[in-house]
């Protein structure tokens, strides 16, 4: 199985750059390591920079492609074991 965070990065209080942040620094190393996708309205090159640069995995403009989506969280599998 695979565990991914889906977060916006405009929310009120915390954004997501701030929860991204409190998820890396978590001292267990699975939640840490846990993989990420930023969704987000701000579509500019520097957005997606930004957010891929504070620590999520990947970036996804809104309104979310569904194609998109299912290609971005199967590019966060881990690759298969390869056969003897």
């Amino acid at each position: 199985a695979l565990d991914v965070l889906f977060s916006d990065i405009g929310m009120p209080e915390t954004d997501g750059f701030g929860l991204i942040r409190q998820v890396r620094s978590h001292p267990e190393r699975r939640i840490a390591g846990t993989k990420s996708i930023a969704v987000s309205a701000f579509t500019r090159a520097e957005d997606r920079e930004r957010a891929l640069r504070e620590g999520f995995d990947a970036y996804l403009p809104k309104p979310v492609d569904a194609e998109a989506l299912v290609l971005s969280v199967a590019s966060l599998r881990p690759p298969a074991p390869v056969g003897i």
